[in-house]
């Protein structure tokens, strides 16, 4: 009953804070960390210990798992050289560092000084991933930071899984590659093994219930083999992850799909809220064990302010030396600039894998108390002091993502190629003995999600789509009404009425995603920016302008890759939008000074004003 008690008021703490930090505009883990920091002061207040049990079986499979399955394979293959030097180069360079600074601050062996550098080393995957979103940085910063911080916690594992032998006897460098391949190859191993079992089981189930359950062992499915087998089960879990999330559109229903991203979304928002709440509250048992350590507090002190410093230090050179020797690259595509290097070398907050691989550490280490304050207070300095600066230094560097008219202006363009190759195959397919009311239909089905899309970032208040939107809901209101009124009247059977209500919700839920996109719209000032008074928009077209050609001219000599092209009306330069690794429309603008781009792909007509920021 008491550990039922614990779990609920956990829960309700996670919910309430984080309501409450989103009212105020806090980052939710960050509020929780404190909370939690200040509940565990509280006298009498109920101690809840972090075991390594619970972190690595109960929580990390499930919240690396929700992230795999949201992370974009593609993007990993695309970043895939930058993933591998932050994942494991980075995180070997800080255990050896940060080793080496704890081994001449601390009265402990190498072994120990480096079994603390493993724990301290990998940045937490609920930490940079919340944090990164929730400042709006770009999405190639945001992909690398997911891809690293998926995958460095088997190289950290791995690295104190040797430091913790060699704590016990001497490590040879053929058991170390021994153990280093295990870990890596089963992994892998264990991973893609899963992935097409349960893939291929699930191709099968129509049962959508049955599908979701299926999702929600799936993390266990891989963690637990591995680890039998002593490979790296979060290795397993995360490639289980991507490939399957790769594959969910080909082996699940719309509904299941639906369903599952729900359920996780759910699970994720909690466990993550539970896991920076939980931190916070091993506060006062952390505190009351290091105070009977034996070591003077100066010493601990500086210890760990040098850990600290280490840890924050050797990432930003690493990060430094990998831009110089251009490593943070993926092979003919452009690098990331120094301002979103900068931001990524900041980006390293620890959580939760710090706490429970602490744990790790045999119960007669020397000073192993010390050793857990340091990892402690390691994981609260970088959440809180990277973790509150992190949304000032990116705005500091004009470092940001697509904003939201780019993103419609995106959509649009994707859904109108993927509208046009629906006509094509409703062209090949007809036999022309359908009813033409019936092909008018279906066109028009087509062509309103576009045009919905399309009319989000032109002038006016509501666009029509959103006002068939809020119209078409007040007659889903009634007619759900009238729903409910016959079930209570009992007149007719629930099993029948139950689809009937699903019906009206599912087409409630998508008329809702088309009033909250129109509504962003606004907020983000679109139509401002549709601003007839800008000079630059209102001045004409040059007289010479050449019709838009089809390519990115510098992408194809950089051999890089365009998203979007674009056009300057002042000279009909063309180059790649802002979606576009090198960005060169922008670059043209940098260069010249030409204010108006216009897009260049078919069916589109708006202007973008650098100058005026204004679209028009």
């Amino acid at each position: 009953m008491e550990t039922a008690v614990d779990v609920v008021v956990i829960g309700v703490l996670v919910l309430a804070v984080s309501a409450g930090a989103r009212r105020v505009g806090l980052p939710g883990p960050l509020a929780l960390l404190v909370v939690g920091m200040g509940v565990s002061l509280v006298p009498r207040a109920p101690s809840v210990e972090l075991t390594p049990d619970l972190v690595l079986l109960g929580l990390l499979p499930p919240l690396l798992y929700n992230a795999a399955i949201r992370t974009v394979l593609v993007d990993v293959r695309r970043d895939a050289r930058a993933i591998g030097m932050l994942s494991v180069g980075l995180v070997l360079f800080t255990t050896v560092g940060v080793g080496v600074v704890a081994w001449w601050l601390l009265p402990v062996s190498f072994a120990a000084a480096l079994a603390l550098g493993a724990v301290v080393a990998p940045p937490d995957a609920v930490a940079a991933t919340t944090v990164a979103r929730q400042v709006g940085m770009p999405r190639r910063v945001v992909s690398v930071l997911e891809g690293e911080s998926l995958l460095n916690d088997a190289t950290a594992l791995v690295a104190l899984r040797a430091a913790i032998a060699a704590l016990g006897g001497t490590v040879t460098l053929g058991w170390l590659g021994q153990q280093v391949l295990l870990s890596a190859v089963g992994g892998a191993v264990v991973g893609v093994a899963v992935a097409f079992a349960v893939a291929k089981v699930r191709r099968h189930v129509d049962d959508t219930l049955t599908d979701v359950g299926l999702s929600l062992v799936t993390p266990w499915l891989a963690y637990l083999p591995a680890e039998h087998f002593h490979a790296s089960g979060v290795l397993a879990v995360v490639i289980a992850g991507l490939i399957v999330g790769h594959a969910s559109p080909a082996i699940q229903s719309a509904q299941s799909r639906l369903l599952e991203g729900t359920n996780w979304a759910t699970i994720g928002f909690v466990l993550e809220g539970a896991v920076f709440l939980l931190i916070g509250l091993q506060l006062r048992t952390i505190l009351g064990n290091v105070a009977d350590a034996g070591v003077p507090a100066l010493t601990i002190a500086l210890a760990t302010a040098g850990v600290f410093a280490a840890t924050v230090v050797l990432r930003m050179a690493w990060v430094s030396a990998a831009w110089g020797a251009r490593l943070l690259r993926a092979p003919g595509d452009a690098a990331l600039g120094g301002r979103e290097l900068l931001v990524v070398g900041w980006a390293g907050m620890r959580g939760v894998v710090t706490l429970a691989a602490v744990f790790l550490l045999p119960v007669d280490t020397v000073h192993r108390d010390v050793l857990v304050f340091i990892a402690f207070a390691v994981t609260v300095l970088t959440l809180t002091v990277q973790g509150l600066t992190l949304p000032w230094l990116t705005r500091r560097l004009g470092v940001r993502g697509p904003g939201f008219h780019e993103d419609l202006l995106q959509q649009a363009s994707v859904y109108q190629r993927a509208v046009q190759a629906g006509h094509d195959r409703l062209e090949a397919i007809v036999t022309g003995d359908e009813p033409p009311e019936v092909i008018a239909r279906l066109r028009a089905a087509a062509d309103s999600r576009a045009d919905a899309l399309w009319e989000a970032v032109g002038p006016g208040s509501d666009s029509p789509a959103a006002t068939y939107a809020r119209l078409r809901r007040e007659m889903l209101d009634a007619e759900r009404a009238e729903l409910l009124a016959q079930r209570d009247s009992g007149r007719y059977d629930s099993e029948v009425l139950r689809p009937v209500l699903s019906a009206v919700d599912l087409e409630e839920v998508v008329l809702g995603r088309v009033i909250e996109r129109d509504r962003h719209a606004r907020d983000a000032d679109v139509r401002g920016r549709w601003d007839e008074r800008c000079v630059h928009l209102n001045a004409p077209d040059s007289p010479s302008l050449p019709p838009p050609g089809d390519v990115c001219p510098a992408c194809v000599a950089e051999g890089t890759q365009w998203v979007n092209l674009r056009q300057c009306v002042a000279c009909g330069a063309m180059g790649c939008c802002d979606s576009s690794p090198a960005r060169h429309a922008t670059r043209h603008h940098d260069e010249t000074g030409h204010p108006v781009i216009r897009s260049a792909e078919p069916g589109e007509a708006w202007r973008w004003c650098y100058v005026d920021r204004r679209l028009g």
